[in-house]
């Protein structure tokens, strides 16, 4: 996706599904072309936030414009461009073979 062109939609309430998001754009006269709630993979719940990719990088700023602190289920939407994800690492941290520092 590309970043002009993509919205973060976060503290949204748990229930919230894509098909609430695409519900409220239409609302507003603005069509998505893709909507994503982020869900969390082990209890496959909402994490709360979600990504909104439009066609033009125009469509993407009057999403931003029109829900940025509208309320949706009793929550104040937080509307912002996405930024880019930063690669994650996976190595746990710790200073040592064990994980930590050991005492003995």
């Amino acid at each position: 996706m590309e970043e002009e062109k993509k919205i973060y939609i976060g503290n949204l309430e748990y229930s919230v599904a894509e098909s609430d998001l695409a519900r409220v754009l239409e609302e507003q006269g603005i069509n998505a072309k893709e909507i994503t709630v982020i869900m969390d993979k082990y209890s496959g719940r909402s994490k709360g936030f979600g990504f909104a990719e439009f066609e033009t990088a125009e469509d993407a700023q009057k999403a931003i414009d029109a829900l940025n602190g509208k309320e949706l289920n009793g929550r104040a939407l937080k509307v912002s461009k996405a930024r880019k994800s930063r690669p994650r690492r996976d190595d746990f941290g710790g200073g040592s073979r064990y994980g930590r520092e050991r005492r003995y």
